[in-house]
């Protein structure tokens, strides 16, 4: 079967009597950064001939919606069929160099989540331990004294292997000791980059091109770590930085990393009420529809670097809400 043959099935799914579109169902797609090209120690990130052909399936088989009609749709029951918002999270300089030509291209919606903390040349700790380990030229990176163990950096691979390793172990500890692991790390490199997130410039320009700029705190705590008072510090702080430099109002949020129950709780999900969003986001995959939480909307990451497989995987989430 070639591949023009199934992707013409997949359009008849997609627009057959399936039901798709009667079940009133959202899809909400994940991003982080869009690489210029694939990067060993970051191989679970979208470069940009994946991102582009990803960008041109949606245009020509789906509805892509900005997530505010999107959610009004669904509450006044006129979602259109084959629905889908794209979202990206913490706010990568990426998103505006590589990113944003693809979707205006194809004309498409997005909305940003932006960490405002790192804004003109900050870093995030998980990149501090990605890039800290990507130039180190050590056959071993030695943590025992810090109370983690040895790990194996000889290839490209196990430098990858590790950093993931060490950030599953670390996320989940209070900011200031997490800190300490990634500072660490960043400090046996010889340089680090301070390129990585977004200009206040580049912010502007984004919003200014149509696309929709949301809330993701300032330092983009596990906010299931922090009290009540620090959570909502985090988001109202965030808020106010963006409403500023943005002169707009900010609608929604998304939770950092964004597991219910594990980084962030249920009695936060109030906080967040509280101050002033209209929605928010979580990392839980599956589908949205009229029924479900508006301050706990699911999404999912496209994870395939095949268009077969890109759209195989979306038809099954639309038609069981399942990978």
């Amino acid at each position: 079967m070639t591949q023009a043959l199934i992707l013409k099935l997949l359009r008849l799914v997609c627009t057959s009597v399936s039901g798709l579109g009667r079940q009133k169902k959202l899809f909400i797609l994940i991003y982080h950064q869009v690489m210029d090209q694939p990067d060993f120690m970051r191989p679970w990130e979208i470069d940009k001939a994946a991102f582009s052909w990803q960008m041109a399936l949606l245009a020509k088989y789906f509805n892509v919606l900005p997530l505010h009609d999107a959610l009004e749709n669904i509450a006044n029951d006129s979602l259109p069929s084959r629905a889908i918002c794209i979202t990206f999270d913490d706010g990568y300089a990426n998103n505006v160099t590589n990113a944003l030509p693809i979707l205006m291209v194809h004309k498409l919606p997005a909305i940003f989540f932006i960490a405002s903390g790192y804004l003109d040349g900050g870093r995030m700790w998980n990149d501090s331990v990605i890039e800290g380990i990507r130039t180190l030229t050590t056959p071993t990176l030695d943590l025992t004294a810090m109370g983690l163990t040895s790990y194996d950096i000889g290839t490209p691979d196990k430098k990858a292997d590790a950093a993931v390793e060490i950030i599953r172990q670390i996320k989940h500890l209070q900011p200031d000791v997490r800190s300490k692991y990634a500072d660490h790390i960043a400090s046996l490199a010889k340089t680090m980059p301070d390129d990585l997130m977004m200009s206040s410039e580049q912010l502007v320009q984004l919003h200014a091109s149509g696309m929709e700029i949301g809330g993701h705190t300032v330092t983009h705590p596990i906010l299931a770590t922090l009290t009540p008072d620090a959570v909502k510090q985090e988001v109202i702080d965030n808020k106010i930085a963006l409403e500023t430099l943005l002169n707009t109002s900010i609608r929604y949020f998304a939770y950092p990393n964004g597991k219910p129950d594990q980084d962030y709780l249920q009695d936060q999900v109030s906080i967040i009420k509280a101050c002033g969003y209209d929605a928010a986001l979580s990392t839980q995959a599956g589908v949205t529809q009229k029924y479900q939480d508006r301050w706990q909307l699911s999404r999912f990451t496209p994870w395939d670097n095949n268009p077969i497989r890109f759209m195989l995987r979306i038809v099954m989430m639309y038609a069981f809400n399942r990978l």
